[in-house]
């Protein structure tokens, strides 16, 4: 498995397992086979609202001989509502109760958008907090404290921009180590995959197979489907592979993490012989030709 180096040395496996829209009775069972499988790296939030059933899915691998923490990179994120300093901490130490665990390996900002404290998803206008009062400054100071206090080893966002990353460089204290985004050929972000070297932060693609399964109000009704594209249907053809590995095949090959969520165990073990898949210079160079920015 191709690995991501940190500046202190430590290394993520480049593709993980994503959890978000994994239904509470399915992500206990779906944990335990993707570390069964040989999965390490699992990426978590807690607006997803299944920690808890993650956290003892975990706590039960590492109990039969599984896995070990150590092997195991463990990535959450810090939700909307807690984007004032002194709210970040307990907001971490909340998700770290729920999955059991003493530290994180990457703890992220979810999105650079704050919410009032007791609001979850705003309906109105005056719900969310404007950046003017509760900059990102703000809670990056925090997670910079819970990195300090050892309860996360890095710390990153997601959903940034370039010029809301270089805010967060301009503090001269902790760098952004990651920035996860939607990732995909048909949104290739080719420019903040630049940036992003050139400043060593590493990229995570989020929805790398185009979210199928997300709710049908989130749709269009012309939306593409990758797994019907010519160029990733030929390349899968010539390599013996499923055109859902060729998109994930694609990420790794660009050097960007990248975490498809299944259930499925089968699945589970497919995604995950993705990473082994060593594209040619000729088929990158057509699936750059994809790009949509869809």
């Amino acid at each position: 498995m191709k690995q991501l180096s940190y500046d202190n040395g430590d290394k993520m496996d480049i593709l993980g397992l994503g959890t978000w829209k994994s239904q509470p009775g399915e992500v206990y069972e779906a944990i335990r086979e993707a570390i069964r499988a040989g999965y390490t790296h699992i990426d978590c939030a807690a607006i997803y609202n299944n920690e808890q059933e993650i956290g003892q899915a975990i706590s039960d691998a590492i109990s039969v001989g599984d896995t070990t923490r150590k092997k195991l990179w463990i990535t959450s994120k810090l939700w909307n509502n807690a984007h004032k300093q002194e709210a970040v901490i307990p907001a971490l130490q909340k998700t770290l109760s729920d999955l059991k665990l003493d530290y994180l390996d990457l703890y992220l900002m979810h999105w650079p958008v704050a919410f009032r404290e007791d609001v979850v998803f705003p309906s109105q206008g005056d719900e969310m907090i404007p950046l003017e009062k509760l900059p990102i400054t703000e809670t990056w100071a925090g997670l910079a404290k819970a990195k300090a206090q050892g309860l996360a080893k890095h710390i990153g966002v997601s959903n940034f921009s370039t010029k809301k990353l270089q805010e967060l460089i301009d503090m001269g204290i902790d760098k952004p180590e990651m920035n996860q985004i939607e990732l995909h050929p048909l949104l290739q972000q080719k420019d903040m995959l630049a940036w992003c070297k050139e400043q060593g932060v590493h990229l995570t693609a989020y929805s790398p197979l185009g979210s199928r399964d997300r709710s049908a109000v989130m749709k269009a009704d012309d939306e593409p489907d990758m797994f019907e594209l010519e160029a990733v249907k030929s390349i899968a053809e010539a390599h013996g592979k499923s055109p859902a590995q060729i998109l994930l095949a694609w990420a790794v090959n660009r050097g960007t993490a990248v975490i498809p969520k299944s259930t499925n165990p089968e699945r589970l073990r497919l995604n995950l012989q993705a990473a082994k898949i060593q594209l040619t210079t000729e088929e990158m160079e057509q699936l750059a030709t994809l790009d949509k920015h869809y």
